[in-house]
């Protein structure tokens, strides 16, 4: 399914922020601007705040209060990484991260287990046939992850 175009980082906060608002979550904005400042821009020289394309790269790290816990991490390539409750989502779509949150805080997500191979997996339905899974790799679940086990 497509989702609404979110053409940059700031975007993508402003939608989070609205998100936030419509399910009573407190957040927290950390901006990085400039390639000197963003986390993958390790290669940039001292003071090159700029691209080599002229561009000014904008990353945003976001922490939502309330269970679950999640942050995300906006990345200016136009990816995220998601963190729930402990459990890291990486490269999903800057454009899937508002329905990514909605299916996490509308009550969509779930955690499913296996015997074999042995393991549980948090999972994270948006709209259309797009699934995102991942490997919970600790012993015990917190208390979210355990009130959303589906057998």
């Amino acid at each position: 399914m497509n989702h609404p175009h979110l053409a940059s980082t700031e975007a993508a906060v402003m939608a989070i922020r609205e998100l936030a608002r419509e399910h009573t979550l407190e957040l927290t904005v950390t901006d990085d601007i400039g390639a000197d400042q963003t986390s993958r821009r390790t290669s940039a020289g001292a003071f090159a705040v700029l691209d080599p394309d002229g561009s000014l790269p904008h990353e945003a790290f976001i922490e939502l209060e309330g269970s679950p816990a999640v942050t995300v991490r906006l990345y200016p390539e136009g990816d995220a990484k998601i963190t729930v409750d402990g459990v890291d989502f990486d490269d999903i779509p800057r454009d899937s991260v508002p329905a990514f949150l909605r299916s996490v805080y509308g009550g969509l997500a779930y955690v499913k287990g296996r015997i074999f191979p042995p393991g549980q997996w948090l999972t994270v339905p948006l709209p259309g046939d797009e699934t995102y899974k991942e490997l919970i790799l600790r012993n015990t679940l917190s208390p979210w992850l355990a009130r959303n086990v589906r057998s």
